[in-house]
């Protein structure tokens, strides 16, 4: 894929919590709720270094994101792809933007010593559903 469908990018512009999952090292899934972003290609979560998101992620990148509609739970969008990068580029502007979204303050709170990473996800296969 080259970018995500407008449908998708629609609902990850609403404020809807994803939930991501990773591999751990034994392959079982592990699964996180985030807060959830795009650049128009890629989904983009924050998250802080040394939680297990990241480590799994460097580890294998295989990732998939489902979002639901939490008004309307027929309208869906699941994603399966692999992070492209991680980086600590622009990650606190990035985190306050998404505190904004999801809270109404864009002032998320620093905690002393903490790194914040953005993981690019680079969709692979993506469905968006609207039945219902």
């Amino acid at each position: 894929m080259t970018e995500l469908s407008q449908d998708a990018q629609k609902l990850i512009d609403e404020k809807h919590l994803a939930h991501v999952v990773t591999l751990m090292k034994d392959g079982s899934p592990q699964v996180s709720p985030v807060w959830v972003d795009h650049d128009g290609t890629h989904i983009l979560v924050n998250t802080a270094e040394g939680r297990q998101k990241p480590r799994n992620l460097r580890r294998d990148a295989r990732v998939a994101v489902s979002i639901v509609d939490h008004e309307n739970s027929f309208r869906y969008l699941l994603v399966r792809g692999k992070v492209t990068e991680i980086t600590t580029d622009g990650a606190w502007d990035h985190i306050h933007k998404l505190n904004l979204k999801y809270t109404g303050s864009s002032d998320y709170p620093k905690h002393e010593g903490q790194v914040r990473l953005v993981i690019k996800i680079l969709p692979e296969h993506e469905f968006f559903s609207i039945s219902g």
